[in-house]
């Protein structure tokens, strides 16, 4: 599938200003409050063509985004441990719920925070610092620079981890987490506290795009097989509550994060960044949601669509 770069760019450029008139949704992480105005979008082909739009280069947390990746990570270094402690169902119960699976204890999937804590205690390393790392290193890989860590958002993640003490307390009380709850909750909220711009997001996506090959270059920053498993996930546990709209429509495997951040692939041709803080009812950004669905259809996206890919 070819795609002209100019082209590309004019397409962006006029969906952002379609949506910047839309001011629907409320902000749902005070790291980004103010920004309400801010919209960026960003796509980063297969071929590593990049192209963005005004704002697709301001940073801001990966937050809920780095989901995949955590989950990548652990695949990469435990799979079958992974397999056993972690489900692949979607649900309907908000992305924080206090809910296991009944028979089994474990995590329905790792979209939810349950299984983000799950995996990230499946990350390889012998403490926080290098969990963290392990993860850092592979999204940074993916975004093709070093990214880093923002310690405000890290403390202020730590002070509202209760909810995720809770369910790591909650699966070391039944056996299922491997490490110590609080060493558990700190790697995850370092790890969302990355700070990434929706330029970083699409070159990330054009990484799960090629299967785990960054965009325009050789190198194998997960497996492909891993990187199959972790587009299957998104597509149906990605968008949270939404996440049937999302594949329905858009037709894309994708992850949304509380920062307004989005994550979107088309395997096998490219990756879509976007970022607007404003979130509708199910947590995802208002904007991003709608320029994806656009950019889909007119770019023939969607992976079941005639001629899709």
């Amino acid at each position: 599938m070819g795609l002209d770069r100019d082209d590309l760019t004019a397409t962006l450029a006029a969906e952002r200003e379609r949506l910047l008139p839309e001011t629907s949704g409320e902000v749902g992480d005070p790291s980004v409050a103010g920004s309400e105005g801010r919209f960026g979008i960003a796509v980063v082909t297969a071929e590593g063509e990049t192209c963005g739009t005004e704002d697709a280069d301001v940073g801001f947390p990966v937050q809920s985004v780095v989901k995949p990746w955590v989950y990548a990570v652990a695949l990469a270094d435990r799979r079958e441990d992974v397999h056993e402690a972690i489900g692949v169902e979607p649900t309907g119960e908000p992305f924080d719920a206090l809910e296991l699976e009944l028979e089994t204890g474990r995590p329905p999937n790792p979209m939810v925070n349950a299984g983000a804590l799950m995996a990230a205690s499946l990350v390889a390393g012998t403490g926080v610092a290098e969990r963290v790392e392990r993860v850092l290193d592979v999204c940074s890989r993916a975004a093709g620079r070093r990214l880093s860590v923002d310690e405000d958002v890290v403390a202020a993640e730590l002070e509202g981890a209760d909810r995720n003490r809770a369910l790591a307390h909650l699966m070391r009380g039944g056996g299922m987490l491997p490490g110590p709850v609080e060493d558990t909750v700190e790697v995850l909220a370092r790890v969302c506290s990355i700070e990434v711009t929706a330029l970083d997001l699409a070159a990330m996506a054009a990484t799960l795009a090629r299967w785990g090959r960054h965009p325009g270059s050789e190198e194998q920053v997960v497996p492909a097989a891993v990187a199959t498993e972790v587009l299957s996930v998104m597509a149906t546990c990605g968008m949270y509550d939404g996440s049937g709209w999302w594949i329905h429509r858009a037709g894309m495997p994708a992850k949304s994060g509380v920062s307004g951040s989005l994550m979107a692939v088309a395997p096998g041709v490219l990756g879509l960044g976007a970022w607007s803080p404003p979130l509708d009812g199910e947590g995802n950004s208002v904007r991003a949601l709608l320029a994806g669905v656009r950019l889909s259809e007119e770019l023939g996206l969607h992976t079941f669509a005639p001629g899709g890919r």
